[in-house]
C-alpha cells in the first residue's frame, strides 16, 4: 500500500494512493486529523486495516494537489553505505583517493534537519553562500515500531515501509565544515525531498535477493539527461543492519527516517567530479531539474531556484589567552 501526504485549497490531507483507469494516481482521504504519522505509529496492520477501508472513498486526482513529504518525521538519520559514493565523494571533497578503513567497520550516519523536508515536487533554493550546489539519489527506510538495541533480526519487524529521499548537498559548504572534523551541517540541512509517497515494506519484498538486499533500480537525471543509475542492492549493509546500529545503545522510535546513503554511478555529482577530475556536469544552477526514479517506489522532481541572499559569515576574531579578567 502507499501512503501520502497532499495540499490542496489550503487544506492538509492524509490518505492512500491507487491506480486509475486512466493510469493516473488517485487519492483516497483517510479519515479527518488523521496523518501517515499516526497511521505509522499505529503500527503496519492498523496501517493496512485503514488504508483498505480509505479506498472505498472518492478518489482525488493526483494532478489537482500538491504532494507533500509523506510524512513528518520526528528524526531523520542518512547513512552513508555505498562504497563507490565514498570512493568518488572522496576524492571531490578532500582530493584523497579511495575509502577509509573505518568505512568498513561500522554503518556511519549524521543527523539532518527534520525541519527541512520537501515535497516530490516542489522547487528546492540552492543554499545561501553555496556555488557547488548537488543532489544525492537514495531509498530512506521508515520504523515501525519503537526499539533499542535490536538485532538485525528483530529489526526486520520494525520496518514501516520506504520512500524516496534526496539528500540536497551545498559541497562547498560541507568542504568546509568536514575539515574542522564535524558535520556536515549547513552543507545538508537546506532541504531534503521525501517522496513521492511511503510504500509500505510488504510491496517491496518481490524484490528482495537471495543476501537480504532489495535489488530496486534507481535512477536520476538532470534537465533530462540521465547523469547515474545503480542498484540499491549495491549497499554494504542491508536496511536491517543500519536499523540495528541507529539503535545500538539507544532507541528508534516509530516514524524515524533512515537514509541508505547515496547510491554509486552517478548517484551525486560530486562523485563524478571525483572521478572525472573536474565538475562535469556541473554544479546544479537555478532551472535546473532534477528528476529522480527508484523501482516499486516512484519518482521526484524538483527544480532548482535561487536561495536567499544573505550577508557573508563572519570570521573568528583572533582569541586572547588571558586566564584573568582585567583589573
Amino acid at each position: 500500500m502507499r501512503f501520502a501526504t497532499w495540499e490542496a485549497d489550503g487544506r492538509v490531507s492524509a490518505g492512500v494512493v491507487s491506480d486509475r483507469p486512466d493510469g493516473t494516481a488517485g487519492l483516497h482521504e483517510l479519515p479527518a486529523r488523521t496523518t501517515v504519522l499516526d497511521l505509522v505509529r499505529a503500527g503496519l496492520p492498523a496501517a493496512l486495516e485503514a488504508g483498505a477501508a480509505a479506498l472505498d472513498g472518492p478518489a482525488v486526482p493526483l494532478e489537482s494537489v500538491r504532494l507533500l513529504p509523506p510524512l513528518q518525521a520526528p528524526t531523520v538519520r542518512d547513512f552513508v553505505a555505498f562504497e563507490e559514493h565514498v570512493e568518488g565523494v572522496r576524492k571531490a571533497i578532500d582530493g584523497q583517493a579511495g575509502v577509509v578503513p573505518e568505512w568498513y567497520q561500522a554503518p556511519t550516519f549524521y543527523f539532518t534537519n527534520p525541519y527541512a523536508l520537501v515535497g516530490a515536487n516542489d522547487d528546492v533554493a540552492v543554499p545561501p553562500g553555496s556555488q557547488r550546489f548537488d543532489f544525492e539519489l537514495e531509498v530512506a527506510v521508515v520504523i515501525g515500531r519503537d526499539g533499542a538495541s535490536l538485532t538485525p533480526e528483530q529489526a526486520r519487524d520494525h520496518v514501516f515501509g520506504y520512500t524516496v529521499f534526496n539528500d540536497w548537498s551545498a559541497r562547498d559548504l560541507q568542504a568546509r565544515e568536514m575539515r574542522v572534523s564535524l558535520g556536515p551541517a549547513k552543507g545538508k540541512d537546506s532541504a531534503t525531498t521525501l517522496g513521492p509517497w511511503l510504500v509500505t515494506a510488504d510491496e517491496l519484498e518481490p524484490y528482495r535477493d537471495d543476501e537480504g538486499f532489495l535489488a530496486l533500480d534507481m535512477r536520476v537525471s538532470v534537465n533530462g539527461t540521465e547523469v547515474g543509475q545503480d542498484l540499491l542492492s549495491n549497499m554494504g549493509w542491508p536496511f536491517e543492519e543500519l536499523i540495528s546500529y541507529a539503535s545500538r545503545g539507544t532507541e528508534v522510535r516509530a516514524g524515524d527516517v533512515l537514509g541508505s546513503g547515496t547510491c554509486g554511478n552517478g548517484g551525486c555529482l560530486a562523485e563524478l567530479w571525483g572521478r572525472r577530475g573536474q565538475q562535469a556536469p556541473p554544479p546544479l544552477q537555478p532551472g535546473d531539474v532534477v528528476e529522480m526514479t527508484v523501482e516499486g517506489i516512484g519518482t521526484l522532481r524538483n527544480r532548482v531556484v535561487e536561495g536567499v541572499q544573505l550577508p557573508p559569515v563572519r570570521a573568528a576574531r583572533p582569541r586572547p589567552r588571558a586566564r584573568k579578567r582585567p583589573a
